[in-house]
């Protein structure tokens, strides 16, 4: 059976919505006919296993059944709770917060080098990380095949792709990364989203920066220590 999402990775339409709200609250008002058209046919999912929703300690986030952790900036703002919240009025008003209540999804780690609401003069650098059930897309079998729809949602949302999407290893672990860019006024977003299949969940890792190198710090700040099978 091909592969045809219902709706990209939701994580990361809201990423790019709420980093660009820090530049301009204009943008978080633009809507997304691609998420939106394909949203109508998602199958609804089958039952998983519980997730593991990890924790966050000593500006670590870590989650030890998915096999991975990743440092979080010293003075940022975490954000997850209020982005899994079923009243989507405490998060920026975006056409992505009803993706991010979808039953089928959970946002693991959301963080902010500010909160999305303030005010600033550059790009809101944040990671999220979010898991969906794999259930929700049949015939979907690797992670690759997630960026085709993901890379038409970033187009219509003004992003350019870097490259195509290509297989990196981080510790011991093998991930699926797209890169993309896009001006905002008289920045450039730079965004990195990683994408992994494992325990019948499709995970997403998504890094957003005012500058390639920042995007690439954070990258660092990533570490897999199992295989997360």
């Amino acid at each position: 059976m091909a592969f045809r999402p219902a709706r990209p990775l939701f994580v990361f339409v809201l990423a790019t919505t709420i980093a660009a709200l820090a530049l301009s609250p204009r943008l978080c008002a633009q809507s997304t006919p691609a998420s939106s058209s394909l949203a109508k046919h998602k199958k609804n999912p089958a039952p998983n296993p519980q997730l593991d929703p990890g924790s966050v300690s000593d500006h670590t986030y870590r989650n030890k059944t998915l096999g991975f952790s990743c440092k979080i900036p010293e003075g940022w703002v975490l954000r997850t709770e209020e982005m899994n919240a079923p009243d989507s009025d405490k998060l920026a008003d975006s056409p992505a917060e009803t993706a991010a209540s979808s039953a089928s999804a959970s946002v693991l780690l959301a963080a902010f080098s500010r909160p999305p609401a303030a005010k600033g003069e550059d790009v809101n650098s944040s990671i999220l990380i979010a898991a969906e059930s794999v259930s929700a897309y049949p015939g979907l079998k690797e992670a690759v095949q997630y960026f085709g729809p993901l890379t038409e949602v970033a187009k219509a949302q003004g992003f350019i792709a870097d490259a195509e999407p290509y297989e990196i290893a981080i510790g011991t672990r093998a991930l699926v990364r797209a890169d993309f860019h896009k001006d905002v006024g008289s920045r450039v977003m730079w965004q990195s989203t990683l994408a992994m299949l494992t325990h019948d969940y499709a995970v997403s890792i998504t890094l957003i920066g005012g500058t390639e190198d920042e995007v690439e710090n954070l990258m660092e700040s990533l570490s897999f220590t199992g295989s997360g099978k």
